[in-house]
C-alpha cells in the first residue's frame, strides 16, 4: 500500500492520504475529530476568505490544506473547498468553523438578489425548473 501526504493542489499529493489502488485510507470523519455540526453556520455558498492570522494550537493536516486553499483564492465557497478537498461538505463545514473560530478565515453568507435569502423571481425560476425536470422523467 503506497500512501500519499497532502502538500499543494495540483500535485499528485494533492488529496487526504490515498492508496493508489484502494481509494482513500483515512475515513473522512477523522478529519474533522469525528463531529458533524459546525459551530459556525456555514452554507454551501458562504464565500471563505484566508485573514492571514496563523491560528493558535495544532490543526489537522485537512485544516491546513483548507487554508492554503483558502489564502490561494481571493474567495472560495464552502461547495468549492469540498470539491477540492474531496471531503464531504459536512466535514469541510467542520474544518471551516474551527477555522473560523481561530481567526484564521472569514465566512460571508451568500447574498441573493432583493436581499432575502432566495427573492420571488428565485422561487420561480426553481419551481419553472423543478417543472422542466418532472416533465422529462
Amino acid at each position: 500500500m503506497r500512501a500519499r501526504a497532502t502538500h499543494g493542489a495540483g500535485s499528485p499529493r494533492d488529496t487526504p492520504w490515498l492508496d493508489d489502488s484502494a481509494g482513500r485510507v483515512m475515513r473522512p470523519y477523522t478529519a474533522s475529530g469525528g463531529r458533524t455540526r459546525p459551530a459556525v453556520a456555514l452554507d454551501l455558498l458562504s464565500l471563505v476568505t484566508a485573514t492571514g492570522v496563523r491560528p493558535r494550537g495544532p490543526l489537522g493536516a485537512e485544516h491546513a490544506l483548507a487554508l492554503r486553499l483558502c489564502a490561494g483564492a481571493a474567495a472560495v465557497t464552502v461547495a468549492e473547498l469540498a470539491g477540492q478537498l474531496r471531503l464531504p461538505a459536512v466535514v469541510v463545514k467542520v474544518l471551516l468553523s474551527d477555522l473560523v473560530e481561530h481567526g484564521a478565515v472569514t465566512a460571508q453568507a451568500p447574498r441573493f438578489p432583493g436581499g432575502g435569502p432566495l427573492a420571488a423571481a428565485d422561487h420561480n425560476l426553481l419551481r419553472a425548473v423543478l417543472d422542466g425536470l418532472r416533465r422529462r422523467l
